[in-house]
């Protein structure tokens, strides 16, 4: 298949699956049952930067400094991205956190009020640079852009949850909600095209682009889930967390193994 086939179905499929099983765990499941999802999400991410997109980037690069400063660099672009935005972090109900908590703070929101909107425009551009970086994942090779698009989509999964949950308690109906999410997935479809096309160009660019790739998924595990999980620090929670850190991990390592055994 070709490399655009790959984009374009990758992009499509994370955008509509992410938001689909998230539609369904938002109307039904309970946001406790989140955390779950988060721990697998950030041993995924883990596992993908570590074990297949570093690795890659540093056979390409030949250089660990060239690489060290392209990941640091990505670290700060995302850092400042995360600001410029007023990224969903900032008014999202925090994972672990009590439900009845969280719906106090929101009980007041405005229908289709200021979190929903900032919500939408976060995600939105989240969704399009994971599409500019599964562009540059397959670009770069057919099996490592499997494996960071999956990554990819393990994290979206709990984040849409969450900006459902937002845009429920912002007064959007569920109807209302669902749509926004699917528009805001095409982005990723947007940024995997306008990817494509510019870095089918920029051919050298790739290698020190996949330390951005990597620099997105250490940032998002870091910085944005793993802080989420310390809320729980009962034994029995961090039992839980590190066994589904390990298996996320678990799981890129045995698909990166399948597919490499395929090509």
């Amino acid at each position: 298949m070709a490399p655009l086939a790959w984009i374009v179905a990758s992009c499509l499929l994370g955008g509509v699956l992410s938001v689909s099983a998230a539609a369904a765990m938002a109307y039904r499941a309970r946001p406790s049952t989140v955390p779950i999802l988060v721990s697998y999400s950030v041993g995924a991410l883990l596992g993908a930067a570590f074990l297949a997109v570093l690795p890659h980037a540093f056979e390409a690069l030949g250089s660990a400094t060239a690489l060290g400063g392209s990941v640091l660099a990505g670290l700060l672009v995302f850092f400042v991205l995360e600001k410029l935005v007023l990224w969903r972090h900032q008014h999202a109900p925090q994972w672990g956190e009590d439900e009845r908590h969280a719906d106090h703070k929101h009980a007041h929101a405005a229908p289709g009020g200021r979190s929903g909107l900032l919500i939408m425009i976060g995600d939105t551009v989240h969704n399009f640079v994971d599409g500019i970086l599964i562009a540059a994942a397959f670009l770069a090779d057919t099996q490592l852009g499997i494996v960071t698009a999956l990554a990819i989509m393990a994290h979206e999964v709990p984040s849409e949850v969450g900006d459902f949950l937002i845009l429920l308690h912002s007064g959007y109906s569920r109807r209302r909600a669902l749509a926004f999410n699917l528009l805001s997935s095409a982005a990723m479809v947007v940024g995997g095209l306008l990817g494509y096309v510019a870095l089918n160009t920029l051919q050298s660019w790739i290698p020190s682009l996949l330390g951005f790739v990597a620099a997105s998924m250490i940032y998002v595990a870091v910085a944005d889930l793993i802080p989420g999980l310390h809320r729980r620090p009962e034994l029995g929670a961090t039992v839980q967390q590190v066994l589904l850190i390990g298996l996320g991990i678990a799981t890129i390592y045995l698909v990166r193994g399948v597919i490499g055994q395929g090509h």
